[in-house]
């Protein structure tokens, strides 16, 4: 079958976005059928053969092995495949198994994520109906959603989610939720009859329904006009799989890291055995094995899993605080987020309605008496199933002390008119002691006009226009707020109503209800603590500019400056909106499109951009964005799988510990790989400058090979545990474009090799000038250098607040691996036969009084620099 796209067939001679256009007979014109019979089956055969299945069709992917050579062309995956091709020939087979088991696990964890990428557009396509039914050869009949085709009539209903993209021919109380689509918070009433301009906003597009949204009220009948990908969700699916997050800051100085290290390392393991055969006399052959002991020291082939295991130790510790890391890399970027872009429904809001203001407040139960009447929610064991506007009602009834069902039952309803757009109103009759109790609810203006008494109190009176006034005057307010003002009436007759106008004339008006959709409790702390972090927080919504403003205001977000809507942005250019994003804090009424060119203009302005959001709309962003954070609890589907963490308990204050957890792990990461390179540096010193002394080399290499195996990968894991240091959360987000290896990293690593370098010189040189032999010097130096990593790990902890002040005890697996090292030393002291093996021999107690006081001083004296430094800046 063929899969023309929607856009290429015959018979879908608009874009979408001009099907609100158009009249209901225009649009049966475009799409060649009649409205009340529906296609022919034959006409549907030929519409299915040129436009394809209704489905969104997944993007070509990748097969395994392109994903596998996309991964092992990264420059540190050749040279860890070289290291491992070298060591299959002149090293030992476990050296050679350890290397490529790193390649496996490095490009394993890259290809899962890959994989969890392209989940996102499989998501999109499980939104919709199995089966619809459908009006065809002037019949209804049921059929796959899959085999829907442009101009099919579709019969809609209460509960029913919505197929494709379909232009209304009949409505009867219609309302649609489009939240997960627009952002908007209430239900969008839908009607029929009208041709609106062209620069209508989506949102307010209320002739047309749209694929993956749900139909909350009412009843009608609609043409389908758009399937697949030619749908509003079909065009954010192809947003979604187009938009490729960038990569991550520390991604972007890997290839920095990796070839600064990878030459000092090999130009240091060549000049070593080089300079000590040509200096020393020493033997061809050793200073071969040491060459190539020092290049499996040196160079850094643990390095990404290093960076892997800390970044998933991370993400481990992210969970416990209910952030969900689906994508490593966010973990990591979380330290430079410099922008948070929310979603305001369901992310800074509840994303359910609640009564905020009655008026007048002498009425407030006689308001809510009528609510819970003139209503269609039906309640079952404290359940509540209907419109999200009418729930909001009735449990603010039961919240004032009415019980529903039994205030129900009281009242037995007689007979309905159901709201309508044109009237904007509806009525409900109901027994009262032989006579007629009519309830109304509705807009202000319509309901006032039909209004012609008002209650004050228990007495009611002449309603003047002076009184309307006054109360229209109210309603503006409480929409001003942002609130969405219902109001309601009242009438006693002792003969049942026989019609609509009947029922709705000569009311007494009780009052107003203001809803909202109000903002989570947790909201205003966490900007703040965000703020205090230098981080800028902007909303970017759906909804309108009013009900924007008013959460804005409520949640403390800055809104002195002037609000965007969609049509503003796309009255702006690039140019111009990249000069507004910084300035502007919310934004209204936008569309995916819009939504993603605004974080890319803030990418563009170098911000690192967080954007938060549970709907289908918000998708795009998600991916786009530096870092995505989904809504686990009420987010979408596609929004959980686009997204890099998800929060599991929909808490926005959660956003705020996953940053501080995220600066912690790129804390505690620059001090593991600060200790880990500190390591190497001394090691290549203590080595190289015997060798400038033509003095042998202080370590034998399987000696070289043991440090490597202690220094490395288990002690610098050791520092993802560590704690927050006390002014984290008050400092400024880290430079995205800072390279890692900037001067105050490399100047910190070389200070900090210092000490350990010297410690092992100089126990070394003075065993050997002593006289002892090769043996006992290498013995000594290598004692030195097991328990100086172990000391310069302590010191490394903090570069700023002392080790004595953190705790000694605060880090169990930093003193777990020193005991682990103490032990090791021990063992190999205590047993001949091991002696024999690593080519150490037995110390006296002087030789240990050297190396105990060797190891602290060449540690300790980084404590004393700390306290310098903290007395400098208590003085500034």
């Amino acid at each position: 079958m063929s899969h023309t796209s929607a856009s290429e067939s015959s018979y879908l001679k608009k874009n979408s976005h001009y099907w609100h256009t158009l009249s209901v007979n225009n649009v049966s014109r475009e799409l060649n059928v009649e409205a009340r019979t529906g296609l022919s089956e034959a006409e549907v055969r030929e519409r299915l053969r040129q436009c394809g299945l209704n489905r969104l069709q997944q993007a070509k992917q990748e097969s395994i092995w392109e994903i596998i050579l996309e991964e092992i062309r990264e420059p540190m995956i050749l040279l860890l495949l070289a290291t491992g091709g070298l060591y299959a020939i002149w090293g030992e087979p476990i050296d050679t198994l350890t290397i490529f088991v790193v390649i496996f696990i490095v490009v394993g964890v890259e290809i899962f994520n890959e994989r969890r990428a392209e989940k996102a557009l499989a998501a999109l396509s499980q939104l919709a109906e199995p089966t619809v039914f459908v009006r065809r050869a002037g019949q209804p009949r049921s059929v796959p959603v899959e085999e829907i085709v442009p101009g099919d009539v579709i019969l809609l209903e209460s509960g029913q989610r919505i197929p494709a993209d379909a232009r209304l021919i009949e409505s009867y109380g219609l309302e649609v939720d489009e939240s997960s689509l627009t952002g908007e918070s209430l239900p969008i009433p839908k009607v029929a009859d009208l041709v609106l301009p062209e620069e209508t906003p989506l949102a307010e597009r209320q002739t047309l329904i749209f694929a993956g949204t749900l139909i909350t009220r009412g009843r009608g009948a609609a043409i389908v006009v758009e399937i697949g990908r030619g749908t509003e969700l079909g065009r954010v699916a192809d947003l979604a799989s187009a938009g490729k997050p960038p990569r991550t800051p520390l991604q972007r100085t890997m290839r920095e890291l990796t070839r600064w290290m990878v030459w000092l390392a090999l130009g240091f393991s060549t000049l070593v055995p080089l300079l000590g055969w040509l200096r020393g006399g020493q033997s061809p052959q050793q200073m071969l094995l040491t060459g190539f002991s020092l290049a499996f020291a040196t160079i850094p082939e643990e390095l990404p899993l290093l960076i892997t295991i800390v970044l998933a130790l991370g993400a481990y510790r992210l969970s416990q605080r209910q952030a969900i890391v689906k994508r490593l890399r966010a973990a990591e970027t979380l330290s430079a987020v410099t922008v948070i872009a929310t979603d305001k429904t369901g992310t800074l809001t509840k994303n359910r309605m609640q009564v905020n203001r009655l008026y007048p407040p002498d009425q407030t139960s006689r308001v809510l008496e009528i609510a819970a009447l003139c209503n269609d929610v039906i309640a079952h064991h404290g359940q509540f199933t209907g419109d999200p506007l009418e729930i909001a009602l009735v449990q603010a009834a039961e919240t004032n002390q009415l019980n529903l069902n039994a205030f129900r039952q009281a009242y037995p309803l007689r007979g309905e008119f159901t709201f309508d757009n044109t009237r904007k109103r509806m009525s409900t009759i109901h027994d009262h002691n032989g006579n007629f109790w009519i309830a109304v609810k509705g807009a202000p203006e319509p309901l006032l006009a039909i209004s012609t008494q008002y209650q004050s109190g228990n007495s009611q009176h002449f309603l003047t226009d002076t009184q309307r006034q006054s109360i229209l005057a109210a309603a503006s307010e409480m929409a001003g707020e942002g609130l969405r003002v219902i109001a309601f009436a009242e009438k006693m007759t002792s003969d049942e109503p026989r019609s609509q106008d009947e029922a709705e004339s000569d009311l007494t008006f009780i009052g107003l209800a203001g809803l909202a959709d109000p903002p989570r409790p947790e909201v205003k702390a966490a900007i703040v603590a965000c703020r205090a972090a230098g981080i800028r927080l902007v909303m970017i919504t759906g909804d309108h500019a009013l009900t924007a403003q008013a959460i804005a205001s409520q949640v403390g977000l800055n809104t002195n400056t002037r609000l965007l809507t969609g049509s503003d942005l796309d009255a702006l250019s690039n140019t111009d909106l990249q000069a507004a994003v910084n300035q502007i804090t919310v934004y209204a009424r936008t569309t995916p499109e819009q939504k993603l060119r605004i974080v890319q203009a803030l990418q563009q302005q170098g911000e690192i951009v967080a954007v938060t959001g549970d709907g289908i709309n918000d998708a795009p962003a998600l991916t786009t964005a530096d870092i995505g954070i989904a809504m686990g609890e009420t987010g979408s589907e596609v929004a959980r799988e686009a997204a890099d963490i998800v929060l599991a308990d929909d808490n926005f204050a959660t956003i705020v510990h996953a940053v501080k957890e995220g600066r912690l792990l790129f804390a505690n990461l620059q001090k593991a790989i600060r200790y880990y390179l500190a390591c190497k540096v001394a090691l290549i010193s203590a080595t190289l400058l015997p060798v400038l002394l033509s003095v042998p080399v202080p370590f034998s290499p399987v000696q070289i090979i043991l440090m490597e195996l202690f220094m490395d990968l288990a002690a610098s894991v050791t520092f993802v545990t560590e704690r927050a240091e006390s002014d984290l959360m008050q400092r400024p987000p880290r430079l995205a474009n800072a390279p890692f290896m900037n001067h105050r990293m490399v100047l910190s690593i070389f200070t900090s090799a210092v000490g350990l370098f010297a410690a092992v010189s100089v126990t070394y040189l003075i065993t050997w000038y002593g006289g002892a032999g090769l043996a006992k010097s290498q013995t000594v130096a290598f004692m030195t250098w097991l328990l100086g990593h172990v000391l310069l790990a302590m010191n490394l902890r903090s570069e700023r607040e002392s080790v004595f002040k953190l705790g000694l005890f605060s880090n169990r697996f930093i003193l777990i691996w020193a005991a682990a090292i103490v032990a090791f030393v021990l063992f190999i002291m205590l047993i001949p036969e091991v002696q024999q093996a690593l080519k150490i021999t037995s110390l006296s107690s002087k030789d240990w009084t050297l190396i105990i006081s060797a190891a602290l001083l060449g540690s300790f004296w980084i404590e004393v620099r700390k306290q310098l430094n903290l007395i400098r800046r208590s003085r500034r």
